[in-house]
């Protein structure tokens, strides 16, 4: 595979991964998952993880795997792209539900290490949710994991990731959508 294939395979597989925590701002608010709960001190998670935006982004991150799934499937794309792959459906729920839960991890970290909601956390910030996506995924379908994230599209997602995380952000800052650029 060449490398643009490479990266093209990286984005579309991270796809399902990288919508979940967009959706979740976009549609969350309701109850926190922690429901306000303190652990030593501090909060469990906070207010910004809520049952509500955690099935947003779940069911968001699944449905868009399942258009390119049906993309793939039903020969919608171009030629140039007959090399990407369909999801599984366990494979599409792990990479979604990962994405969440790895983003929740890094809320509990942040607030036993005393940042507030939204403070930055540098590294964490951008490769929580890969992280969570990628064990969900290889527990809940574990064969197809590792024949489609190869190394080299692991490294891409690994460099990839940072800068769209940044991009994105800002983005969502600059309408509004979200209280802090990072």
């Amino acid at each position: 595979m060449s490398v643009v294939e490479t990266v093209v395979v990286a984005v579309w597989l991270m796809l399902p991964a990288y919508v979940p925590n967009n959706a979740a701002v976009l549609f969350g608010g309701g109850t926190p998952v922690d429901f306000g709960r303190e652990w030593r001190g501090s909060r469990v998670l906070g207010d910004g993880k809520t049952w509500r935006g955690g099935a947003a982004g779940v069911t968001a991150g699944v449905a868009l795997a399942l258009v390119q799934t049906f993309a793939v499937v039903e020969g919608f794309l171009p030629d140039s792209l007959s090399f990407l792959p369909a999801f599984e459906p366990l494979a599409a729920l792990g990479l979604a539900l990962g994405a969440i839960l790895g983003d929740m991890g890094a809320s509990f970290v942040k607030r036993r290490t005393g940042r507030e909601r939204g403070a930055p956390f540098p590294g964490v910030d951008q490769l929580d949710f890969v992280v969570g996506a990628f064990v969900v995924t290889a527990i809940l379908a574990s064969e197809w994991f590792f024949e489609v994230f190869t190394v080299e599209v692991v490294v891409a997602v690994l460099v990839l990731t940072p800068a769209l995380h940044v991009i994105t952000n800002f983005i969502a800052y600059r309408l509004g959508l979200k209280d802090e650029p990072w």
